[in-house]
Formats: structure tokens, C-alpha cells, sequence
């Protein structure tokens, strides 16, 4: 059963992922809440399991010309830089804090998702 949970999730994630829907949600929901893994191993094992979606993702919309380089160079260049330094920041704070953190964004995200008009 556990196996077959795992298939199902992974597979809900990458498929959310692809479409860029926000598939670390449900990764790292999992990971913490049925898989017992720490908030910062399952921060980890997300940016892990994304790597290979990323990329086969980038492959695919930049042969349908949906990358525009010259925007998306400089946010890959703020982003990377950014990723680096706030996931050193992140092995500094304890653990149920980035819990808390993570869910408080989960939440405002959520509730960002219902208000806004279009």
C-alpha cells in the first residue's frame, strides 16, 4: 500500500509540476505529514526530485519557443543566487519554525488565491 501511495504522489507532483502548478506543495506535504521526514530533509528532497522535471520541462517549452532568454537570464542569475543564500539560512533556523513558516505561506498563498479578482 505504502508503495502504491508513493506512485500516486510522486506522480500527482510531477504532473503538477510540469504545468508549473506548484507540485513542492504536495511533495513536501507528504514527506512531513504521512512520511515523517523533517521540514528542511523534505525541502531537500523536493529540490531533489525537481531537477530532472526542470529540466526536461525547459527542453520542452524552449523548442516551443516559450522562453524569452533575455527576461528569463537575469531572474535565473537573481534566482540561483537568492536559492543559495536563503537555503543556508534555512539550515540555521529550527526546524518546527520552518514548519510554521511553510505553512503560514501555504495558507497566505490560499487565501491570495481567493480574493484575487481577475
Amino acid at each position: 500500500m505504502t508503495l502504491i501511495i508513493i506512485f500516486v504522489v510522486s506522480f500527482v507532483t510531477g504532473l503538477f509540476a510540469s504545468l508549473g502548478l506548484g507540485g513542492g506543495m504536495i511533495l513536501i506535504l507528504y514527506l512531513t505529514m504521512i512520511g515523517s521526514v523533517s521540514q528542511l530533509e523534505a525541502q531537500g528532497i523536493c529540490l531533489l526530485f525537481f531537477l530532472p522535471i526542470a529540466v526536461l520541462s525547459l527542453i520542452f517549452h524552449t523548442k516551443n519557443k516559450l522562453v524569452e532568454w533575455k527576461k528569463a537570464l537575469p531572474c535565473l542569475i537573481v534566482g540561483s543566487v537568492t536559492s543559495l543564500v536563503f537555503a543556508y539560512i534555512a539550515t540555521l533556523i529550527d526546524t518546527n519554525l520552518l514548519s510554521r513558516l511553510f505553512g503560514g505561506f501555504i495558507v497566505l498563498t490560499g487565501v491570495c488565491m481567493l480574493v484575487r479578482r481577475k
